[in-house]
């Protein structure tokens, strides 16, 4: 009896060296593929992050339009609390102690948490907008917009309730120039008027990417704590004295009042102009320095 060969090959399967080449090559093409899809991703995130500090910056010159100065950054920690006339009427421009993220509000479509959010009573108008999370102040790269998780109040309304966290930061704390004029845009009280930075609204940092310890990402950490509303605090300014960095599993539990991001490279900025930069790890600090203060008469061309 003869023996069909086509038939005895079609029926022939993988022998187990074949199937194994074959598992080989995948992975090595998922090998190949996986950081060109990383890379895309981050390009991504990065890109989203770059707008919402555009949007950002926007916000603070229509800000500037209103009331003729940029938002402030308040106090200290211990004025987080926005500062109310009444039910659903927040104070509006220098008389606002609540930091510059708060006071911007109403330019980025969050009107209602600005007022509360339709509370019935002042505490719980405040209470609406410290809780708040406010998607455009975080950064893709790093986590998804969340709240902080409910705790008892340490200032403002009594209670327990949530806080909303922000990834940007003003620049702020530069100890190299602490006074009204030549200190960092959103030092202060009363804010700054553009007529003011005479170093240049594109060499003037308004708001940037906040350092932080990614150890604990999510819950309450000394920069990471009172939330977006805080004024002159770690959680929404920081300083230019030193330069920004990665973040990192730290074990700090803090980024150390610098600024920095998840991004590889380098962290997005936005100039008091409106612009929007990558600027690297790499820089000279005395070209960041330079870009914190607003009338020391720097010149900036290395960034």
């Amino acid at each position: 009896m003869s023996i069909n060969v086509k038939e005895k090959r079609l029926n022939r399967g993988f022998t187990l060296i074949e199937l194994l080449v074959v598992i080989a090559i995948i992975a090595i093409l998922i090998g190949l593929l996986l950081p060109a899809v990383q890379k895309v991703r981050e390009a991504s995130t990065r890109a989203q992050c770059a707008n919402n500090l555009k949007q950002m910056g926007i916000a603070a010159h229509a800000h500037h339009n209103t009331f003729n100065v940029l938002p402030s950054a308040g106090i200290g920690w211990t004025d987080a609390v926005p500062e109310f006339m009444g039910v659903g009427n927040p104070i509006g421009g220098p008389g606002q102690k609540a930091g510059a993220l708060y006071q911007m509000l109403p330019y980025l479509e969050y009107e209602s948490t600005y007022r509360g959010s339709g509370a019935a009573t002042v505490a719980d108008c405040q209470i609406n907008a410290i809780k708040a999370v406010i998607k455009i102040y975080f950064c893709p790269s790093r986590r998804a917009p969340k709240e902080l998780p409910p705790t008892g109040s340490w200032y403002g309304p009594s209670g327990t309730y949530a806080h909303g966290p922000t990834d940007y930061a003003a620049s702020s704390n530069n100890t190299t120039a602490l006074d009204g004029t030549n200190g960092a845009i959103a030092f202060g009280y009363t804010g700054l008027r553009f007529a003011q930075i005479s170093d240049g609204t594109s060499n003037t940092l308004m708001f940037g990417e906040k350092r932080m310890d990614i150890t604990n990402i999510g819950s309450y950490q000394s920069d990471d704590n009172e939330g977006y509303t805080c004024g002159w605090d770690h959680d929404a300014a920081r300083s230019t004295n030193s330069l920004p960095l990665p973040d990192g599993r730290l074990g700090t539990n803090a980024g150390g009042n610098i600024f920095g991001s998840s991004h590889s490279g380098g962290a997005n900025f936005v100039m008091v102009d409106g612009s929007v930069k990558f600027i690297s790890y790499n820089l000279t600090l005395a070209t960041f320095q330079a870009l914190g203060t607003v009338g020391k008469g720097e010149v900036n061309n290395d960034y």
